[in-house]
């Protein structure tokens, strides 16, 4: 009787093990079933339409850009600020009816039921598509024509060199990274649609085309603006040319008056607070800076020379040092020839021996002005020759430049 209950208890404990145990491997096979189950679901889910077969040729996008609007041109940072409308067709066979089936010529579609690409443009700062799901149009033989709306902030080199008068092109590059260019090609066009002339900047020119060197399929739309700013110009250049005339002017006043001196000062004063207000709100760049920056500092070197040879041509008269000594021996002899008019005897000699001194000091201070006109007609005439045929030639990119730098091989 007891051999008989512990071969019983050893069974059971047996058939416990055993239950156990199968219980742990089917633990085990529905743990692993589920992610599996779960990757097909997510798959199913997230792959969505493929890109349209098309043989062993890539699958061929027309891409229309409408450019709207073109605004906040912001040259200290370098942005440029655009709206734009984009066209797309392209032909999918797959999505083609008979007549029989259904009688509609056209139909529409979210887009989010059909293959788009993925656009990415490299330049942008940021983007906002104005539609998250647009309707797409598909004809009776399968071509679909999709329009894509948005706004973009990108960044744009701009070649300030000749500002206000500058002329820039600005390169927006649509990337589709989703695919490669096995796979898709677009062919773009670009079409001006801003109808208003009401900034500083235009757009005088239009670009598409697709680069040579791409790592994805992409096309690059390039804007060529100009700056219009006649109201920048007038503002900018008649000040310092003015002032530069007011010094002019200024240096006819009489050497000996003291009021010449205070209007010398007070101009290169004003001067100086034009320069620190200008040179702020001049762009400026690592290679070719505003030749205006260049201007303005010429002015104020011209106009702290002339203000510091008034200066010392007034101090040397007041001291003297042009006027030569009285013999001491005039004075009594004067003194004792009219004896009932002695003041105006006594200021004659005085004057006489002070003019040759008012004299050479005019001269000298005359020869300075005659230089000083020559040197500023000059100088006019050498900026307007350098703003005409002068280049400059922008540095290379860091990442050309760079001793490993260079295009990216895929």
């Amino acid at each position: 009787m007891i051999r008989l209950n512990v071969s019983l208890s050893c069974l059971c404990r047996a058939f416990l093990m055993a239950s156990l145990q199968l219980l742990l491997e089917l633990f085990l096979l529905v743990s692993a079933w589920k992610p599996l189950a779960c990757l097909d679901s997510i798959s199913a889910l997230d792959i969505g339409p493929q890109i349209p077969h098309n043989g062993s040729v890539p699958l061929i996008i027309d891409v229309h850009v409408f450019v709207s609007n073109v605004f906040d041109v912001d040259i200290l940072e370098y942005t440029v600020s655009s709206s734009m409308l984009l066209k797309l067709s392209w032909l999918d066979p797959s999505l083609s009816w008979h007549e029989d089936t259904n009688p509609r010529s056209f139909i529409t579609l979210p887009s989010h039921l059909l293959w788009t690409p993925d656009f990415t443009i490299r330049e942008a700062l940021w983007v906002d598509w104005r539609e998250h799901n647009p309707r797409a149009r598909v004809s009776r033989e399968g071509f679909i024509e999709l329009y894509l709306s948005l706004t973009t902030k990108t960044n744009c080199d701009f070649e300030l060199l000749r500002f206000p008068s500058d002329k820039s092109d600005c390169s927006l590059s649509f990337h589709a990274f989703s695919n490669t260019a096995q796979e898709l090609q677009f062919h773009p066009h670009a079409v001006n649609e801003i109808f208003s002339v009401k900034r500083d900047y235009m757009v005088r020119g239009l670009k598409a085309q697709v680069p040579h060197f791409q790592v994805a399929p992409c096309f690059q739309l390039t804007l060529s603006l100009e700056n219009t700013a006649v109201k920048t110009t007038m503002a900018l250049v008649v000040p310092g040319v003015a002032i530069l005339l007011a010094d002019i002017c200024g240096s006819l006043l009489p050497l000996k008056t003291t009021e010449r001196i205070s209007y010398k000062v007070t101009l290169l004063l004003s001067y100086l607070v034009f320069h620190s207000s200008l040179v702020q709100t001049l762009p400026s760049s690592s290679s070719c800076n505003p030749l205006l920056i260049s201007y303005f500092t010429s002015l104020l070197i011209l106009l702290s020379v002339s203000t510091i040879e008034t200066v010392l041509m007034s101090a040397l008269l007041a001291r003297g040092n042009f006027s030569p000594k009285i013999s001491p021996n005039l004075a009594p002899r004067e003194e004792g020839l009219d004896t009932a008019n002695p003041g105006p005897r006594s200021e004659e000699p005085q004057r006489k021996a002070e003019e040759p001194g008012k004299t050479w000091a005019e001269a000298m201070d005359h020869i300075f002005l005659l230089t000083y006109v020559i040197i500023t007609g000059c100088s006019q005439i050498i900026f307007v020759i350098v703003w005409v045929w002068w280049e400059c030639k922008s540095d290379l990119p860091p990442a050309m430049d760079a001793p490993y730098g260079g295009k990216p091989n895929f």
